[in-house]
């Protein structure tokens, strides 16, 4: 018996040091693949798989660096090792795979897989965007419309969802729903090049309708078109014609562009919380509209407004760097609402 407690400590001492070993042989070719030197990330993987020819975490690195090298068929190859041993990394082994599918043109393909995948992670807003975004690209929008609405309802923490699903509702000219999303996306994701895009898309939609006549420079031409009853949205797309219109008005003379925006968008907000009613179902009352609406009501509007507009508005990062108090407590304010 003490002959057999021996080996099996001496083995469990193997085990762990074969295990410390191929981490760190993983750190390294993690730090490669961070640099762009996929080549040689791969490479380093490969002494690692030497030791474990089935690990989860070699195989799955391995995948993503042959993805990012564009070696989709590779990287498929060691998605499917991840997915076989069906432990944690095979959540993002089907990410991998399905890209490489829809990269290699096999989207058909792609689409089964994240399906699958879907089955298994129910609650993983990832796998329902990438599904999504297939189905945008085959130009099939009613059915990522669909998807993407599912996912953001199971998790709506994932700035690209909010950004798809945007531009879904820009291209059916639903601009209530485009800006709600927008904004979302913006209160996630408020200083990269995409931001640069939605907030400018933004101020677009908030123009809308609104135009002013060069021979008669005080007036403002507006033009509405009554919403349909059955339209939920209808009064509030009437009402953005008129927010913007009223910057115009004698009262709102001296007023800066930042203090206009501000003020419209907690209209706007305020706007769509009192157009709310029980019968209103679905993700826009449920996600959107409440988290807004509690938005305006609080004192956090300014913050708001600098903190999503940095990537357009020249003012923002000396505003919220004076004011990183602010910023906290908005922060802490939207995680109290989580």
């Amino acid at each position: 018996m003490k002959y057999i407690y021996i080996l099996l400590v001496s083995l469990s001492i193997q085990l762990s040091f074969g295990q410390n070993d191929i981490n760190r042989i993983v750190e390294k070719g993690i730090a490669l693949h961070d640099e762009g030197s996929y080549d040689r990330a791969i490479e380093t993987y490969k002494e690692a798989l030497k030791l474990d020819p089935k690990s989860s975490l070699v195989n799955y690195e391995m995948s993503l660096s042959y993805f990012y090298n564009k070696d989709y068929k590779n990287a498929i190859i060691h998605s499917d090792v991840v997915i076989n041993n069906d432990d944690k990394h095979v959540k993002a082994a089907y990410i991998t795979k399905g890209s490489c599918l829809d990269n290699l043109g096999k989207t058909k393909e792609s689409i089964k897989l994240f399906k699958k995948g879907i089955r298994k992670f129910t609650n993983d807003g990832l796998l329902y965007y990438n599904l999504a975004l297939n189905y945008y690209k085959l130009k099939d929008f009613d059915e990522a419309e669909k998807i993407i609405t599912q996912g953001i309802k199971v998790q709506n923490n994932h700035s690209s969802s909010h950004l798809l699903l945007a531009y879904l509702n820009y291209d059916n000219g639903k601009n209530v729903q485009t800006l709600l999303n927008l904004h979302y996306f913006l209160f996630l994701e408020p200083d990269t090049g995409r931001s640069k895009q939605a907030a400018g898309l933004i101020k677009e939609i908030m123009g809308a309708n609104v135009s002013k006549d060069e021979s008669k420079p005080n007036t403002i031409n507006i033009t509405l078109s009554m919403p349909d009853k059955s339209d939920d949205f209808g009064p509030a797309e009437m009402m953005l014609s008129m927010l913007e219109a009223s910057k115009t008005l004698e009262k709102n003379e001296g007023k800066s562009e930042d203090e206009l925006f501000i003020a419209n968008t907690k209209s706007f907000f305020t706007i769509m919380g009192e157009l709310k009613k029980n019968k209103h179902k679905g993700i826009y009352w449920e996600v959107y509209v409440p988290l807004f609406y509690d938005l305006a009501q609080s004192e956090f509007m300014d913050t708001y407004y600098y903190h999503v507009m940095q990537s357009v508005n020249e003012n923002s990062q000396q505003w919220l760097y004076s004011h990183s108090d602010d910023l906290d407590a908005l922060m802490l304010w939207l995680k109290s609402r989580a």
